[in-house]
């Protein structure tokens, strides 16, 4: 038995966000909307989304003992996620600078601060929070080494879910551990780098399997996503029809949904449409942790 249906290990930012009527080119400036600032962070996004359709959620990360950092902290417990696994201090709690244009595009620039130490030794530390978990998602925003140390720490039997995001190369003990790997066009590409061939997603799908993971996700933004596994081939999963306001944490949402429907035992395929509807609510909002859908908002999708 699990006390948790999914732990996530990530970042946890303060997301400061300006609305802009278009994004500056190199050397320009631009007059934007009053300055905003949100909870986020892929990791406390993940947790946050999860928490809100109603997984039993932890949250592994590290935020600084400063205002933002008590922000993430409530805005944690706020949703019913488990904060026992937050570190506190050791540098400033990270930072992302957001711009979003009229048509909810978003640009990110992001200042690890305390994301960037949290390390190996503390996720050996958590190998309770481990063991009472039944899924583990993480992502790119905390130090690839302390990744590697999440995968040797899995328990017998649970699944690991990773967006790698912000993408770098990742080390085949990481890819082989993978159920799903969850990427966007530019992750995808970043990754294949030499062996991308083609523009078709189907094909990036395959040759990322042939890598490694046990399965892999692409997200196609308005198109949707497909699914891929050596037992079931590469499928489709359409999009949800919405009128987008703001785009981020939208694929943080996605994947959440995904781990935790995965770990009830859905199919991917059947997970992935369920997370497509959750990822198509939170843009309908603006902002990220703040747009994210109830599991009864997910369903009237």
């Amino acid at each position: 038995m699990y006390d948790y249906d999914l732990l996530v290990v990530g970042s946890a930012n303060a997301d400061l966000v300006i609305g802009v009527e278009r994004r500056p080119g190199a050397g320009e400036t631009v007059l934007g909307s009053d300055l905003a600032v949100h909870p986020g962070g892929k990791g406390g996004n993940q947790a946050v989304a999860a928490a809100r359709l109603g997984a039993r959620t932890a949250l592994l990360a590290r935020v600084g003992d400063d205002d933002y950092g008590r922000l993430l902290l409530d805005s944690q417990r706020a949703a019913g996620v488990d904060t026992v696994g937050v570190l506190v201090g050791g540098a400033p709690t990270g930072v992302a600078l957001i711009t979003v244009d009229p048509s909810g595009d978003n640009s990110i620039v992001v200042s690890p601060g305390a994301n960037g130490r949290l390390a190996p030794g503390d996720v050996r530390a958590a190998a309770s929070l481990f063991h009472a978990s039944r899924v583990v998602s993480t992502q790119l925003e905390i130090p690839l080494e302390t990744v590697a140390e999440v995968v040797r720490s899995l328990a017998p039997g649970s699944r690991f879910v990773l967006n790698p995001s912000p993408p770098q190369p990742l080390p085949q003990e990481v890819l082989a551990a993978c159920d799903p790997l969850i990427v966007n066009e530019h992750e995808a590409k970043v990754i294949l780098g030499d062996a991308l061939v083609g523009e078709r997603p189907e094909d990036w799908a395959r040759i990322l399997l042939a890598k490694g993971p046990r399965s892999v996700v692409v997200t196609l933004g308005a198109e949707g996503a497909l699914v891929a596994s050596a037992a079931g081939g590469v499928t489709r999963v359409p999009s949800v029809k919405v009128d987008a306001v703001d785009t981020t944490g939208a694929g943080d949402a996605f994947t959440a949904a995904l781990a935790w429907r995965l770990g009830t035992g859905e199919s991917l395929a059947d997970a992935a449409a369920y997370a497509a509807r959750v990822g198509a609510a939170a843009v309908t909002k603006a902002g990220a942790q703040e747009s994210y859908p109830t599991a009864a908002e997910a369903e009237a999708l």
